[in-house]
This record gives C-alpha cells, sequence and structure tokens, in this order.
C-alpha cells in the first residue's frame, strides 16, 4: 500500500481510539441536543470551511434523516446563505457573521453547535457567546485544546489531536454518533 495512505488510514484509526474517551461527553451532548428538540427548540450549528461543511452536513442529517424515518428536526448551518454572510461581512466584519444570525434566530430552549477545529474561530466564538447570552445550550464540536471556544460552550468535544483532517473526521463521526443518538432518543 502506498505510504500515504497507510499512514493516513493508521492516524485515522489512531484518532479515532483517542476519541473513544469522548464518550460520555458525546452521550451528555447528544442528551442535552434531544432535551432541545423535545421541547420544540432548534439547533443552530455554524463553522467556517471544513467546519461550515460539517455544519451544512449535520444540519441536513437532523432535517432529512440520519437512518430512522422520523419528524423533521428543526436545524439551521448558519454558513450556507450567501447573501446573509456577505452583508454580515461587509456591514458588520466577518468575526460577527455567526453571532449576528445567533442574535436573529435563536432564543432560549435553543442549541448551538459551534464547530472549529483551531478552537480559536473568532467569528464562532463571537456566536457561542452570544448564544449564551440568549439562554441556549451550547455544543462546541473542537480541536487543539479547544482553545477559547471550549470556554464559551457548556459541553465541549474536544478533539486530542493537531492535525486538521484528523480533527475533522472526528467531528464528522461525532456530529454522526450525536444525529444516531438523537434518532434513537424519545423525542424524534
Amino acid at each position: 500500500m502506498n505510504s500515504k495512505i497507510s499512514s493516513a488510514i493508521k492516524c485515522h484509526l489512531a484518532a479515532a481510539e483517542k476519541m473513544a474517551a469522548l464518550e460520555p461527553e458525546i452521550e451528555r451532548a447528544a442528551s442535552a441536543l434531544s432535551r432541545v428538540i423535545a421541547s420544540g427548540g432548534k439547533i443552530l450549528v455554524c463553522g467556517n470551511g471544513g467546519s461550515a461543511a460539517d455544519s451544512q452536513h449535520m444540519a441536513g442529517e437532523l432535517v432529512g434523516r440520519f437512518k430512522k424515518e422520523r419528524r423533521a428536526i428543526a436545524a439551521v448551518a448558519l454558513s450556507t446563505d450567501t447573501s446573509i454572510l456577505t452583508c454580515l461581512s461587509n456591514d458588520y466584519g466577518f468575526e460577527h457573521v455567526f453571532e449576528r444570525q445567533v442574535e436573529a434566530l435563536g432564543r432560549r430552549g435553543d442549541a448551538l453547535i459551534a464547530i472549529s477545529t483551531s478552537g480559536g474561530s473568532v467569528n464562532v466564538l463571537n456566536a457561542a457567546k452570544k448564544a449564551r447570552a440568549l439562554g441556549m445550550v451550547t455544543v462546541g464540536l473542537l480541536g487543539r485544546g479547544g482553545g477559547a471556544i471550549k470556554l464559551a460552550c457548556d459541553m465541549a468535544l474536544v478533539i486530542d489531536e493537531t492535525d486538521t483532517p484528523r480533527i475533522q473526521e472526528m467531528h464528522l463521526l461525532c456530529a454522526h454518533i450525536i444525529c444516531e443518538l438523537i434518532e434513537d432518543s424519545s423525542v424524534s
């Protein structure tokens, strides 16, 4: 096997093995999100770049379905509306593109999933702070120790890696596990 391919697979498996230590936190986050859904709340998800893609992926799994037929779950990826993103970037600065959307769409009893490979994305941090100020549940999918965003979240799932691709792969695995746990809960 090509050494780069073999190395990537080995590193992925090692990252997944380390992620197993997050099982209690993943279960806690899924339970909190299930309670938000059961009470009629919605889930907002944000991130930049690959984390924006993960945000859209997760929102799609919730609005659509993951594995089971069930009612649709109110979930919105905040990275999808180019008119809003460019308006807010132009008028307020890119560091406020998610915060402003959380202010507009978020309510007490809703949740924000803040995804950041670095744990330090300023726009994701500002969104988490705004969500907390509004009384929303905040869950972080983070890397590199969790950074400043970890402190702004009620629950932080921090991937113990420094390699961006491995962190993003584990974030997607966390998202899939959370979606499955939500579907398995009695609220969906």
